[in-house]
């Protein structure tokens, strides 16, 4: 199976630190936000990813690429463990690039992945969340997939007063945490949510998906939107939703990054007394 990363989103959010820099280059501890989704795939036996960038995006590319340069002076150095390290980047999967040249949204650019997936399932990563531990939620969602022969979306429970913030899924359970979906809300009102489970930013999707988006009208922001291409596809063939409780992190505006970055630096056993310490003093 192949796997498709969206990153060519402008990180409005985070402006000014993103005016020159991708947002998913932010570090979250000690690593850019990517390379969490990449390790994910890579967890679940996914080598094969394409990556959807745009313009300013070339910090993503020489990231996973060799650092001649810099292993040069660390070899100098005797450093012989970073340069492990480093290598261990740049091998963590065959990474593919295709631009998306105009911003027409989330479902066009997984559009863009059409030639490189082909006629196959493919899984999709969004980057505004990230998962840490031993195993791989999309590796999980892939055997889903394979065993079900369906599309497979990861969900999240969400406070029922948050559901305007997220897409939102109807379905029936279908037992160990599956809901057999009949429906998908994209930021509905607290009122007329279906549910108060939210799409995680994972998916397993049929290639039926590509030809779908292709006659999907723009919608919200006059933009190609994945959520109204997957609601087409539901009606063609069976969907299903696995709830997601493997440790992750949304970091999709400030506050959470920082929330992100300050719990994964307190499970740091290095990192914890300084910071524990620092926290006590201002929160005095």
């Amino acid at each position: 199976m192949k796997a498709v990363i969206p990153a060519a989103g402008l990180g409005t959010r985070f402006l000014p630190a993103t005016k020159a820099q991708p947002k998913e280059m932010l570090p979250v501890l000690d690593k850019p936000a990517i390379q969490y989704v990449i390790e994910e795939s890579a967890r679940g036996g996914i080598s094969d990813i394409l990556i959807v960038t745009g313009r300013g995006k070339r910090a993503i590319e020489d990231h996973f690429d060799r650092a001649y340069e810099i292993e040069a002076m660390l070899r100098d150095k005797g450093d012989t463990d970073t340069i492990e390290q480093l290598r261990s980047i740049e091998d963590l999967a065959e990474i593919h690039y295709v631009r998306q040249k105009e911003s027409l949204g989330l479902g066009h650019a997984v559009l863009k992945a059409k030639d490189h997936v082909g006629d196959e399932y493919f899984a999709c990563l969004l980057g505004d969340t990230i998962t840490v531990g031993e195993d791989s939620v999309i590796g999980k969602m892939a055997e889903i997939s394979r065993t079900r022969g369906c599309s497979v979306i990861g969900v999240e429970r969400v406070p029922r007063a948050k559901v305007e913030s997220y897409g939102i899924i109807a379905g029936d359970p279908i037992g160990d945490g599956m809901w057999r979906m009949t429906d998908m809300v994209e930021k509905p009102s607290v009122s007329e949510a279906p549910s108060d489970l939210a799409a995680f930013g994972r998916y397993v999707l049929s290639p039926r998906i590509f030809e779908i988006l292709e006659n999907t009208p723009p919608g919200r922001n006059n933009e190609i939107q994945l959520t109204d291409a997957l609601r087409t596809l539901l009606k063609e063939e069976e969907m299903i939703a696995v709830e997601i409780t493997d440790p992750h992190f949304d970091i999709g505006n400030v506050a959470d990054w920082l929330l992100a970055t300050t719990e994964l630096a307190m499970a740091d056993p290095d990192l914890r007394p300084v910071l524990e310490d620092r926290l006590r003093k201002l929160l005095k």
